[in-house]
């Protein structure tokens, strides 16, 4: 891409406030002499303040896609952009900088401290991010309805109290952008819909700007956009029998 057009991408970015873009992803696995690729040129772009599902089924590419949205994980080919900032021009600490600053991770495995409290397990996160601890930490636990639960363990709460635990630390920080890859995964159909009720309360209430990633139809309809995956691509259509997956 030249300079012309980049400054021209840019400048529409900035008129249309893109938070995040993807642009011609390609992602190539390799073991020895065995080459899988999973990601095809793939373009996406996240305007701030959606809620953005991405929708296909298992071994499509979604997650392997979530973690270079998270910058986790380098592409083999193409580029992000998160909030103005090509993460590909950026080295290893500043990259790791930008992430730990601007995006908050919701997973399938809760990934709580099973020795530490509810509010100790946000003060560690916190603490590594490099964060003084000024409240923060009470108005995220308050944002999932957790404060009566802060001294409790993982151990001693339900699984979707545990869920809501999780989100209280990826949120904690004020991040500009909230990946969550499966959030439901773990959850029965009833906690299923509270965590949905969640995600839509911190959405509207804040502002933030959520992607989702999921196998399931229901789950998808949460959000305002879904973006629909099949074979390490972007499709028009929804991949067949995605809930059952």
């Amino acid at each position: 891409m030249n300079k012309k057009e980049e400054f021209r991408i840019q400048n529409s970015e900035a008129r249309r406030d893109i938070i995040l873009r993807a642009e011609k992803l390609c992602k190539t696995f390799r073991n020895g002499a065995l080459e899988t690729q999973v990601l095809f040129d793939l373009d996406l772009q996240i305007e701030r303040g959606e809620f953005v599902a991405i929708m296909g089924p298992s071994g499509c590419g979604k997650s392997t896609l979530m973690h270079i949205l998270g910058l986790m994980l380098s592409p083999t080919a193409g580029r992000v952009v998160l909030d103005g900032q090509n993460a590909g021009q950026l080295s290893d600490s500043r990259r790791a900088r930008l992430r730990r600053e601007k995006i908050g991770f919701v997973f399938q495995r809760f990934n709580l401290l099973g020795t530490v409290n509810a509010y100790q397990n946000l003060a560690i996160a916190e603490r590594v991010r490099g964060n003084k601890l000024d409240g923060q930490i009470t108005t995220a636990l308050e944002a999932v309805d957790m404060v009566d639960r802060a001294r409790h363990k993982p151990g001693q709460l339900s699984i979707g109290q545990q869920q809501r635990i999780a989100i209280a630390r990826a949120i904690c920080h004020r991040p500009a952008l909230l990946l969550a890859d499966e959030p439901t995964g773990n959850l029965d159909s009833g906690n299923t819909r509270k965590i949905l009720d969640l995600f839509t309360r911190i959405h509207n209430e804040y502002g933030l700007t959520i992607v989702m990633i999921t196998h399931s139809p229901t789950v998808a309809r949460a959000a305002n956009r879904i973006i629909h995956m099949a074979d390490g691509r972007i499709t028009d259509a929804p991949a067949e029998s995605a809930e059952h997956v």
